[in-house]
């Protein structure tokens, strides 16, 4: 699952690896995060302008799309932004506010929206209100049909929401952690009970230092728990037709609807970020939260409520010395730079360069050939940095 503003050099060394081992690109599967959106949004891991990296994550969906590759070209992620501060009906909104923008950005590169959209993914939070999750994701699947059919006339395939969930890690608890197993079960059953095609379960202890095997483990067993003990996995949609839920999900869907039209009827997600909309809500909401909980409006057991006066477990393990690796790999790079053919990288660079800088000019056959040639991850980027210039949030 490669990330984001680097994601097409890492998927051009994954098809040359693939090239260097005889497996053609029909073979090749995946999933790219490639939604660089909500970098600018809510975690920060750009490095280009929004313009320019629209253009990279348009370029990979036609690649992968005209290559016929098994690939999910884009993971649209509300995850980040939940975990910023983003409320349930923020997450779906602003999540389906990039997706439209990444749809648009396809068909401008002359893709048809019913061979590209089915192959977009989604990835979404879990929180611990179990009933609001629910109705979330089941507002999401609706609201997302109904997205594609209005604004696309989109046939079915491409209105079904593909999504994988992760549990909450903002919702860890340094204080009294193994309190985060019952919060991990929750919000687990509350993606499951909504509908999730994939799950991630974090580790009870990830609030003190990356998890031990063994809370790595139990993460695991909950899902095989839910699975394969519960039952729940084996009805469809199975709160449907429960007044609450129905109600709640009502209420969510029109919520983020609003939230979406508000987006698109000032120009979309590009020009929401360039004014700084979705960061500034983001913020509210998340100050908001932060006062309730100081406040004890809104109780987080063993944090201001039920609290022993115990302080925090250190860190289960020790934090990694990764010096001995990051020495070794400086030697390989430094290797690869001295037997490599220098002509060849220069001028596969160059013609990288010279594409980066035509509007509609495909780049992944150039980023390709570079990569082809033993060209850096850095040095690719350094190309595009040079023509494209560094995003600036001020």
């Amino acid at each position: 699952m490669t990330i984001n503003a680097t994601a097409a050099i890492l998927l051009a060394m994954y098809v040359a690896v693939g090239e260097e081992q005889g497996v053609p690109l029909t073979k090749l599967q995946g999933t790219l995060q490639n939604d660089i959106l909500k970098e600018y949004i809510a975690r920060g891991t750009y490095i280009y302008p929004p313009e320019p990296s629209l253009r990279l994550v348009a370029d990979i969906v036609r690649f992968t799309s005209r290559a016929k590759m098994s690939f999910n070209p884009i993971s649209v992620s509300g995850y980040h932004m939940r975990e910023a501060g983003a409320t349930a009906v923020q997450e779906i909104a602003f999540t389906f506010a990039n997706a439209l923008e990444y749809v648009r950005g396809a068909r401008s590169a002359g893709l048809a929206v019913d061979d590209v959209a089915p192959r977009l993914s989604f990835f979404f939070a879990a929180y611990t209100d179990l009933f609001e999750e629910i109705a979330k994701f089941r507002a999401a699947r609706r609201l997302w049909a109904h997205l594609m059919k209005e604004k696309f006339n989109a046939g079915d395939a491409a209105t079904r929401l593909r999504f994988h969930t992760q549990t909450g890690g903002a919702t860890l608890t340094a204080q009294q952690p193994l309190n985060n197993v019952v919060r991990v079960a929750i919000q687990a059953m509350a993606a499951v009970l909504g509908g999730t095609q994939s799950l991630h379960t974090n580790s009870y202890d990830e609030a003190l230092a990356l998890p031990t095997e063994r809370s790595a483990t139990l993460a695991l067993r909950t899902q095989q728990l839910l699975a394969h003990e519960t039952g729940v996995p084996e009805v469809v949609d199975p709160l449907g037709g429960s007044w609450y839920v129905e109600a709640l999900t009502d209420k969510l869907e029109a919520a983020a609807r609003q939230l979406v039209e508000e987006v698109e009827a000032g120009g979309g997600s590009v020009k929401a970020i360039e004014r700084g909309f979705f960061q500034k809500a983001i913020a509210r909401s998340a100050y908001e939260q932060q006062r309730d909980i100081e406040a004890g409006k809104q109780v987080i057991v063993g944090v201001n409520e039920y609290v022993t006066g115990e302080p925090a477990p250190p860190p289960p393990i020790p934090a990694p010395d990764y010096s001995t690796l990051a020495e070794a790999q400086r030697t390989r790079v430094a290797e690869l730079r001295r037997t490599r053919d220098g002509g060849r990288v220069k001028q596969t660079l160059g013609a990288l360069e010279s594409a980066a800088g035509e509007s509609g000019t495909p780049l992944m056959e150039p980023i390709l050939d570079a990569v082809r040639a033993r060209a850096t991850l850095g040095e690719i980027s350094d190309v595009f940095r040079a023509v494209w210039g560094v995003h600036d949030p001020r």
